[in-house]
């Protein structure tokens, strides 16, 4: 039979010894019995340790006497340890009379010791040996259901604990040694069977950093910090402790930076303090695990390499201490919050933007201690190209940052919010996105120590003047003001509000036929109401356009805009230029005079334009079938009637 165990059969095995749930008499049988796979995906089962096939009978239901633990110790695969009982002169204590519980290094465990460590103690088998393999004992019976999460167990060496933890995803270590096979009896205790061969533990988490000379820069930082006292309390952490290595990878400048700040170097070593402890044993792919600083880790394996944010940087791990576990990292984590914004935007996707400040000139602003909020447009706004930088561009970049260290969730509608370069902005909170003026926020923010980054989704245009200032200096409007002065709404679009006008162009208006043009601008009311068609009542940017807005009009029927393809349409027609920003709204460029549906009857469903033509319609549906019907005929007959009179 072949021996290579299914990983799915041992956890399955090992859940239904570890389970108190109550079985069906099959599934109890089958308890007993470990899946074993063969070749080309045949399954065969073998008998677990104590058990036996009954000719005839399904899994291996016959159970066998009970054994001594010296015995029980071959029956389950730990025959090296059962070995080294006897040679260490254990074996008498084992097979006697008592009640002891051993976790049982397997054959492998033994093998993976380092040749210096196994020589030293099978070269003292009375003492060494001896003692390690004491520590591996309890002297009472201890089943899997008293191995609870964070259980010490004094052990039969000098009293000298056993950390237990057992894991959410069903994973019990013993001092970080994974339980492979639990709870086989025997007549004088129970043993289980681990991965490891354990070692006594009796320092604190500080210890291990202050006696590891692999870890100075780490023994000063805490110092400075103030931290020893947490890593020397009672608890259970797990200190993802970087290496003298760890700190030498970080540029100078930004190592003393954090080393001068207390604040940060505090966030910086809480970043690196799991607030539980977590063996090697019990990580899986995908495991996110929470920081003493208050951000997560994710914290997985690819292969044998452990990983921290997917890099395999865990240079040695499981160093136990009685108050958790330490695991020795080759990179530093910085935490954002121990980060400047010039450091958050460089290793993000906002990079370009973050270059354009150093270009000009604005850097210290992102450096420095200065508690500001930085709006940096995506990389992708620069596809095309950056801007040179001269006057007006350092002039708009310092609009893209602002006064406070905001945070988005905090942000209200109409919040008004002040920039570096004076000016002031506004913050519109829709459905489907949150805005500062025309830029929305494209990621979630990233907090720095004196700063937050908000990535947006273009580059900023502030307002520079009302809405009637905007179109008097386009000269693409010149119409359009003509015509807002000879209805009358010059006042209207001057004063402050919440406007979103659909501003038609010159070519607008020279693709109206001229004599419809004519009647239009010599008819002050007909104007007023065409354009108040084209003035929504509240201020809605392009970033907030989903499928279908619809947005009341002055006038008061509703326009449709909507966006498709990275094109923004009003009542179906294509925008010529979005968010043009003013002090009391925003407006867009349309290649089209909007017609209210009072202008456009054909297209209103509530009746027909012309009685006649509708009529006209319904008999031409009904001509050719009422020459083909009696019944239909008087029908056709009366509709024809009414057409003549």
């Amino acid at each position: 039979m072949e021996r290579g165990v299914l990983l799915l059969a041992l956890a399955w095995a090992l859940a239904a010894t570890l389970s108190g749930a109550a079985k069906s008499p099959y599934q109890q049988v089958l308890q007993h019995s470990r899946l074993r796979g063969r070749q080309h995906g045949m399954i065969s089962y073998e008998c677990c340790p104590g058990y036996e096939k009954v000719p005839g009978e399904k899994g291996c239901p016959a159970a066998l006497p009970l054994s001594n633990i010296y015995d029980t110790l071959g029956i389950v695969g730990a025959s090296t340890t059962q070995l080294y009982s006897e040679s260490s002169n254990l074996r008498p204590e084992i097979e006697g009379p008592g009640s002891f519980t051993i976790f049982a290094p397997n054959n492998e465990a033994w093998l993976a010791l380092p040749a210096e460590m196994l020589d030293s103690l099978v070269s003292n088998v009375n003492i060494e040996l001896l003692n390690a393999l004491r520590y591996h004992m309890v002297n009472r019976r201890v089943l899997t259901d008293d191995l609870k999460h964070g259980t010490s167990l004094p052990s039969m060496y000098q009293n000298i604990d056993i950390q237990i933890h057992h894991y959410p995803n069903g994973i019990v270590t013993v001092n970080c040694a994974r339980l492979l096979k639990a709870d086989h009896h025997a007549t004088n205790g129970v043993v289980h069977l681990i991965d490891k061969v354990i070692a006594t533990t009796t320092n604190t988490i500080q210890q291990i950093v202050e006696t590891n000379e692999n870890l100075e820069t780490l023994r000063a930082a805490v110092a400075a910090s103030g931290l020893n006292n947490l890593l020397e309390n009672d608890g259970q952490f797990t200190l993802l402790a970087p290496t003298n290595e760890a700190f030498e990878k970080i540029p100078q400048k930004t190592l003393n930076r954090i080393l001068g700040d207390p604040e940060a170097l505090k966030d910086l070593l809480n970043h690196h303090i799991l607030k539980s402890a977590m063996c090697a044993e019990a990580i899986i792919a995908g495991l996110s695990m929470e920081t003493l600083e208050g951000t997560m880790l994710e914290v997985g394996c690819t292969g044998d390499d452990l990983t921290l944010n997917g890099r395999p940087i865990i240079a040695e791990r499981d160093v136990l201490a009685i108050n958790g576990v330490v695991h020795f990292v080759n990179e530093l984590l910085i935490p954002d919050s121990a980060k400047t914004l010039f450091e958050l935007g460089q290793e993000s996707d906002v990079s370009t933007s973050i270059d354009l400040f150093r270009q000009a000139d604005l850097s210290s602003h992102l450096t420095g201690n200065e508690r500001v909020t930085l709006l940096a447009p995506v990389n992708t706004v620069f596809k095309d190209g950056t801007p040179s930088i001269n006057r007006n561009t350092k002039s708009l970049l310092l609009d893209h940052i602002l006064k406070e260290q905001l945070s988005s969730k905090y942000l209200y509608h109409g919040q008004k919010l002040e920039t570096l370069g004076d000016k002031e902005l506004r913050v519109f909170v829709y459905r489907n996105n949150l805005c500062i003026e025309n830029v929305c926020i494209a990621a979630h923010d990233r907090r720095g120590r004196f700063g937050t980054l908000f990535t947006v989704d273009k580059m900023l245009t502030p307002p520079v003047g009302t809405v009637m200032d905007v179109l008097k200096a386009d000269q693409r409007f010149s119409t359009l003001v003509a015509a807002i002065q000879s209805a009358g709404l010059m006042e209207t679009l001057n004063r402050p509000g919440t406007f979103t006008v659909f501003a038609p162009t010159n070519e607008a208006f020279r693709a109206m036929p001229q004599g419809e043009l004519n009647k239009l601008m010599g008819n002050a009311k007909e104007l007023a109401t065409v354009l108040k068609y084209h003035i929504g009542d509240e201020i809605l940017v392009s970033g907030a356009v989903g499928a279908l807005v619809r947005l009341k009009s002055l006038q008061g029927d509703k326009i449709e805009i909507s966006a498709k393809n990275n094109v923004v349409n009003v009542n179906k027609e294509p925008i010529a230029e979005t968010d043009i920003m003013a002090t009391n709204g925003v407006i867009y460029a349309v290649n089209t005079v909007l017609q209210p549906p009072a202008f456009r009857p054909q297209e209103r469903g509530d009746e027909p334009a012309d009685p006649a033509l509708e009529i006209f319609k319904q008999a031409s549906a009904l001509s050719k079938v009422s020459q083909r019907s009696a019944r239909l005929a008087p029908v056709y007959s009366r509709l024809l009637a009414r057409m003549k009179q």
